[in-house]
């Protein structure tokens, strides 16, 4: 049915490298064909879910290598550039009037997280292997902040390669599944928020705001800034990612490399918005930092192969029931606050998604408010690593009472 690591038709980093290019480009591109049917297939399937989905497929079938030195180094490098670029454009006193519902959505929403890991662990336990909890851990910390969460805890537990493959279909499968339906529910935000008793009124307000400031400011990107954007954001994706890997960091099975050059680049941008670095973003400094996003996401789906669900079912059925808990708890509480469905969404990507999805997702509900969702998806990665080893050790603790 499928090809071994060894046997993949594409391994050289910079071969991968334009398949994986062309791959997503090409979705992109499809994606604009003004013909009727394309536009209705791609309202309910995003060219994003595909960005993960046909990676996938082509690990599975031999086309690519579940792991490759091109995967690492986007990781690295590409992820910091992405966000640094995003953040520029960020309003942050904007997004403050937002108030604190959108906060209190995220926080219910990590918590649906917690307690449903050692409950799904309970139930699925019994037909799973012994270290399965290890790869809880890691999924944890993927959907509590994001990928740079789940490298983290699989580094911390030790999660054996047996157990990380099926999880990071899940992670592609499950949680990409429920942001295509996230996605999808946007259209019906109206009716959810009248059902809801929820005023979106700030929301819309503050969208249209930020909206036409960005309009009014948008120009034609020019040689010198295009030139400026990629310096700014390689020079300091870079001299970061460097000086988070000397000794002057305080190191843990938490707090690695990665996660300081998250934290920090995360600190800069918000800086930089403040400054008039930020006027980078009327060339289209945040187009190119979600471009390079979008690559992340083909080298995450491209790490999965689905054979592994098909020798693991069990790992599927854990993580429905665990996501079922999360979306179960955050719609409480939105309905407790009579929260708009907006801030639903942000609040439960921020989790799920992190920084490579909240801020894609929060576009669509809001077309001028993506900053909003990566600024939840940098919190989910500020506070994801620590609930996350929590949410480790319930999920070792369910696994050996059960």
């Amino acid at each position: 049915m499928y090809l071994t690591l060894n046997a993949a038709l594409i391994q050289e980093p910079m071969a991968l490298l334009a398949y994986l290019s062309a791959l997503i480009g090409g979705v992109y591109m499809l994606a604009q064909w003004k013909n009727p049917f394309v536009q209705k297939f791609f309202h309910y399937a995003p060219p994003l879910i595909w960005a993960y989905f046909l990676p996938m497929l082509s690990t599975t079938f031999g086309i690519t290598p579940s792991s490759s030195d091109l995967y690492s180094f986007v990781s690295a490098y590409i992820l910091p550039f992405g966000l640094l670029l995003l953040l520029l454009s960020t309003d942050v006193k904007a997004t403050l009037r937002l108030g604190p519902k959108a906060i209190f959505l995220f926080l219910s929403g990590t918590i649906g997280v917690i307690i449903g890991a050692p409950i799904a662990m309970a139930i699925f336990q019994p037909f799973l292997p012994e270290d399965a909890w290890k790869g809880v851990a890691a999924l944890a910390g993927s959907w509590i902040g994001g990928t740079a969460n789940m490298a983290a805890l699989t580094e911390a537990v030790g999660t054996p390669s047996d157990v990380l493959s099926p999880i990071i279909v899940v992670d592609t499968v499950v949680g990409y599944t429920w942001m295509g339906i996230m996605i999808a529910l946007a259209g019906y935000q109206d009716q959810f928020n009248r059902w809801n008793k929820a005023d979106n009124s700030v929301v819309e307000k503050i969208n249209a705001q930020i909206g036409e400031i960005a309009a009014k400011r948008a120009q034609p990107i020019a040689v010198p800034q295009l030139l400026g954007i990629l310096g700014l954001g390689f020079g300091v994706s870079y001299v970061v990612r460097k000086f988070a890997e000397t000794d002057f960091l305080p190191t843990s099975s938490v707090l690695s490399a990665g996660t300081w050059t998250i934290m920090i680049i995360a600190a800069i941008g918000v800086a930089l918005s403040f400054t008039k670095v930020r006027e980078l973003d009327d060339y289209g400094a945040s187009n190119i930092g979600y471009a390079g996003i979008y690559l992340l996401l083909t080298t995450i789906g491209a790490k999965a192969d689905l054979a592994a669900v098909v020798e693991a079912p069990a790992y599927i059925g854990l993580g429905i029931v665990w996501l079922a808990i999360h979306i179960l708890v955050i719609f409480m509480m939105a309905r407790l606050l009579r929260a708009p469905l907006f801030f639903v969404a942000v609040g439960s990507q921020g989790n799920i998604g992190g920084t490579s999805s909240a801020p894609v997702v929060a576009s669509v509900f809001q077309p001028a408010l993506a900053p909003v969702g990566l600024l939840m998806g940098i919190l989910g990665n500020v506070v994801g690593t620590y609930a996350a080893v929590l949410t480790a050790w319930l999920a070792e603790l369910a696994s050996k009472l059960f």
